[in-house]
């Protein structure tokens, strides 16, 4: 075989150092038998097919698919293993449900997950429906549900032509409203789960905020109004299990709503107080339920139970003050009998109290002798001890110094 011809061959020998002629060198020195090992590993670097073209090499036990399968642990570690929005949103829920508490400190992280999550109508469609299916399906998550729905309003990103979280959620609550008419006439189910509609769109009103033209904060005008019309629905037909809910939803927003109303000039509420009058009067539903409507309108004739302090301009007296003595010192007269300044003959003992005192000049009220030494009123005091005491006092004394030197 002529190496020299063998092109190849050459160009591996440069490469590694040795000269084109040196071969024949090589091969003669090392003719033995024990070299046809080394000849064998020339001709593979000879005949190798390696190429820049060739596909991409993988190590053994290597997994092709790695990327996707780290992008899928990335996924799961970022929404807990959740396999679908709905699972990571309902389990949200019913944590919420079970540890209110944890709102504040866990609502920020849940919209975040949100905001990585909710990229479509549809997704944000069904966000809006499992919270609001969570608030009026879940007893007590109305108040919840409207704080995660005021939260959400402000810090959800996505905003697709269809509308952004909080218009997709009051187009869902005007489904209901629609209806109001034939929910109230309807059978006890259907009633109950209208009457938990009202309930969370009321708890809606009082914590939904919107912020108006010039950057104020507001409620939402159109859920004022949908109170109002749901009302009329209840009082239309008068049953025991409406006519509770229309008490539960004025106990709840009755001061809000008034306060609106009167800042527009209308008098809304006293049409409302008129048509539950009309209903005590006029309807036949049970005695206990027409008791809450007339405590509900004693409790509207109170202001709703708010009570408005002492004006701070107008000094506080035992006639405009009924707590003017909560604070007042309790004295003691001689006999013991405690009195304060709210007793009619307070001066008068009070004027005994300080007469008695003077006896004890040199005393405070914890008994702390305060006299110097010397004072004439004290050194004609006798200070010798009983004689039996005395007797006792020696006794204990010897018999510590007798312990002390054993």
């Amino acid at each position: 075989m002529d190496l020299e011809s063998h092109s190849p061959l050459n160009e591996h020998l440069q490469y590694v150092g040795i000269p084109p002629g040196s071969q024949d060198k090589v091969s003669a020195s090392d003719s033995g038998p024990e070299m046809a090992e080394p000849q064998v590993v020339v001709a593979r670097v000879v005949t190798s097919k390696l190429s820049v073209k060739a596909p991409e090499f993988y190590p053994s036990g290597y997994n092709q698919n790695f990327n996707q399968n780290f992008m899928d642990s990335f996924f799961e570690d970022r929404y807990d293993g959740y396999l679908t929005l709905a699972e990571y949103v309902q389990d949200f829920l019913n944590h919420l449900t079970e540890q209110p508490g944890c709102f504040e400190t866990e609502i920020e992280q849940f919209a975040e997950t949100l905001n990585g999550w909710v990229a479509a109508d549809e997704a944000l469609q069904e966000l809006v429906e499992l919270i609001y299916q969570q608030a009026t399906s879940v007893p007590n998550f109305s108040y919840m549900g409207a704080r995660l729905c005021n939260y959400l309003s402000h810090h959800l990103t996505i905003s697709p032509q269809s509308g952004n979280f909080r218009q997709l959620l009051l187009q869902r609550c005007r489904t209901e409203y629609e209806n109001r008419d034939e929910a109230t006439k309807g059978d006890e189910t259907t009633r109950r789960q209208f009457h938990a509609f009202v309930l969370f769109l009321a708890e809606l009103y009082l914590n939904l905020e919107i912020k108006g033209t010039k950057g104020q904060v507001m409620r939402a005008e159109i859920l004022q109004e949908g109170l109002r019309e749901l009302l009329n629905a209840l009082f239309s037909n008068p049953v025991d299990s409406n006519l509770i809910c229309a008490v539960k939803l004025l106990k709840l927003t009755g001061s809000v709503l008034e306060d609106a109303w009167k800042e527009k000039g209308k008098n809304d509420m006293e049409e409302v107080i008129q048509r539950i009058e009309n209903v005590v009067l006029d309807a036949n539903c049970s005695r206990d339920v027409k008791h809450m409507l007339l405590k509900l309108v004693e409790l509207r004739s109170s202001n709703w139970g708010r009570v408005h302090g002492t004006s701070p301009y107008t000094e506080a007296t035992p006639e405009n003050d009924p707590n003017y003595f909560m604070n007042e010192p309790t004295f003691y007269t001689s006999d013991g009998v405690p009195f304060t300044a709210a007793d009619p003959d307070y001066e008068e003992k009070y004027q005994e109290l300080l007469e008695r005192e003077d006896f004890f000049p040199d005393y405070e009220e914890n008994g702390t002798d305060l006299s110097g030494p010397g004072d004439p009123y004290f050194d004609d005091i006798d200070d010798e001890m009983d004689p039996e005491i005395e007797e006792a006092y020696e006794k204990f004394c010897l018999e510590s110094e007798h312990k002390r030197k054993q």
